[in-house]
């Protein structure tokens, strides 16, 4: 196959996961929306530990037909990533009942710095003048059409920080999992999921007991929020695989950057199904702006130089009279 119909393949694929990553997300959004505002089942943490026990349902049964083949990761490795999310799940959850909606913003947008800040630490990756700026291009724009009152305070401000740390954490590591142990996203599911479910089932109830003073065995369970629930647990398998599958083939710096697409069709579809009240002039241009900030990012990270990995110059071992004695002997030849 030459390069240039390998190329075509690649952006092929790559517009593909990133629909499917868009499509599940503004999906789940949409369908969780109804079903906590339309239906009251507000235990958002028990919710996710569904969709990790419906997604770890999917992998072994894919795994048992031989689709996927088998694959380690150590324990240690599961229990730091299992770790991360877990305080990823609880931080965003605490952060938006003990801050305004516009602190919670903010701290969902500074996710994109702390994750740049992350790849240049511990990855040594380098960004051009043109992709910072393009990122905060991205970031100005949907501050704009998001952020309104912001008010902040001292445990708000804790619970925002580690769900900022963690969040950018885990997503770094699904990349960094993914490539240290040559993991595709079914095995990195298959191997995190049931972790993931279990420790959530525990955990959910308690937690969303204490932010919603309701208990889920409570909740008057009908025909139609039960759809709704199954329907959320379907498509979260398509949304935990869709983020697997970009993270590795990308960046978390770059799932986070275009990934405020789906923030921008959130906002959109929103005012379409739930009414216009909050569109305004201000909104529309946050928008655009947003938009033009991820067309830049996608095209300057994508040159030569735009997001690459920084490595020292190679240290000769040669001793300096010898090296200054080649260089001697290359200009007399250059001279002839």
């Amino acid at each position: 196959m030459s390069s240039a119909s390998k190329t075509d393949n690649k952006a092929v694929i790559d517009v593909a996961a990133w629909t499917f990553n868009i499509v599940t997300s503004v999906g789940i959004i949409m369908v969780n929306k109804a079903l906590m505002a339309t239906y009251g089942f507000t235990f958002a943490t028990t919710l996710t530990g569904l969709h990790f026990v419906a997604t770890t349902m999917m992998t072994s049964s894919l795994k048992r037909l031989g689709y996927i083949q088998s694959s380690h990761l150590p324990l240690s490795e599961v229990l730091k990533f299992v770790l991360f999310a877990s305080f990823s799940i609880v931080g965003m959850n605490v952060s938006l009942m003990w801050n305004s909606v516009g602190f919670y913003q903010i701290a969902k947008l500074s996710m994109i710095p702390v994750t740049c800040f992350l790849e240049v630490v511990l990855d040594k990756i380098r960004y051009s003048r043109d992709t910072k700026l393009s990122i905060a291009l991205v970031l100005l724009g949907v501050g704009v059409c998001t952020v309104t009152d912001v008010s902040v305070n001292g445990k708000g401000f804790i619970a925002a920080f580690v769900a900022v740390w963690s969040t950018s954490l885990q997503q770094y590591y699904v990349h960094h999992l993914q490539q240290k142990y040559s993991l595709s996203s079914f095995n990195l599911l298959g191997h995190t999921a049931p972790v993931q479910a279990a420790s959530l089932l525990i955990v959910g109830p308690v937690l969303d007991l204490w932010l919603t003073n309701k208990r889920v065995y409570a909740y008057d369970y009908t025909f139609i929020s039960v759809f709704f629930i199954v329907l959320s647990c379907i498509i979260a398998i398509g949304t935990n695989l869709s983020q697997f599958i970009c993270i590795g083939r990308f960046s978390a710096v770059t799932f986070q950057v275009l990934g405020h697409m789906k923030t921008i069709l959130v906002l959109t579809l929103g005012f379409v199904f739930f009414g216009k009240e909050g569109l305004n002039f201000h909104v529309i241009m946050g928008m655009a702006i947003a938009i033009m900030g991820m067309i830049w990012y996608g095209n300057a990270s994508s040159k030569p130089g735009g997001k690459e990995r920084w490595s020292p110059p190679p240290v000769s071992n040669g001793k300096p009279e010898e090296h200054d004695q080649l260089l001697e002997s290359s200009d007399a030849g250059e001279k002839v």
